[in-house]
């Protein structure tokens, strides 16, 4: 025990105790951490784009949703007026405007059933 000290029953060593110092070149640590700020502030960019592409889809979804409120709000004025809006008749009727194909499709289908 000639490197060593007894303290209270137990052998202390000789050193300090925890890690070691790392051995790393203070330039090349800056360098990493200007990275690494450089990495952060190219994510937060991208964040930022993605949010505000995020807000304008849902901005353009609301206008859209307004449009159709007003457009049904109008509709039930005119119907409470006792008038039937143009529209809702079509679709009462089943005279709304469909593309030739589908309704060609729909009456191929129905003959293949009968």
């Amino acid at each position: 025990m000639d490197d060593s000290k007894m303290v209270g029953g137990k052998v202390k060593k000789p050193g300090k105790r925890g890690r070691k110092p790392a051995k790393i070149d203070l330039k090349a640590k800056l360098e990493r951490s200007r990275q690494s700020a450089r990495e952060c502030r190219a994510r937060k960019k991208l964040r930022y784009q993605y949010l505000e592409e995020l807000v304008s889809s849902k901005e353009r979804a609301i206008c859209a949703l307004r449009e159709e409120l007003e457009m049904y709000k109008q509709w039930c004025t005119a119907m409470d007026q006792g008038k039937i809006p143009s529209e809702i008749k079509a679709l009462l009727t089943g005279d709304e405007q469909k593309p030739p194909q589908s309704s060609s499709t729909k009456s191929s289908k129905n003959s293949n059933q009968s």
